[in-house]
């Protein structure tokens, strides 16, 4: 358990606890849970997003299977743009995607070799 996480060590006691809440606590509840939930998400896309730079080649598998691969065209709040070479563009969560090969950055004096 990393610091700063409570644990819950009495889950029946909780669960009392809810069954004991009106509808108004429970959607008050429910509004924090979600709230929560969101921010947890997001902190782990950002975690995963700077693992990839503008420029870097990457794949991916779409929801039907198939195998793609492109290059990263923007780091968004929650999702990373891969533009493929048939130029569809995606939209994908950080945590499906795989590193191919890094962007190449040249310097001025790079480009004279």
């Amino acid at each position: 358990m990393k610091p700063g996480d409570i644990k819950i060590i009495d889950r029946v006691s909780a669960v009392e606890a809810i069954k004991r809440l009106n509808e108004e606590d429970l959607r008050f509840l429910n509004r924090m849970i979600v709230e929560r939930l969101k921010l947890i998400s997001q902190a782990r896309a950002t975690t995963l997003m700077v693992s990839f730079t503008k420029g870097d080649r990457v794949g991916f598998q779409t929801p039907d299977g198939r195998k793609v691969e492109g290059t990263v065209l923007r780091l968004n709040k929650k999702t990373v743009s891969v533009v493929t070479g048939d130029g569809h563009q995606w939209n994908v969560a950080p945590g499906l995607l795989h590193l191919i090969q890094e962007a190449q950055i040249f310097n001025d004096h790079d480009s004279s070799i």
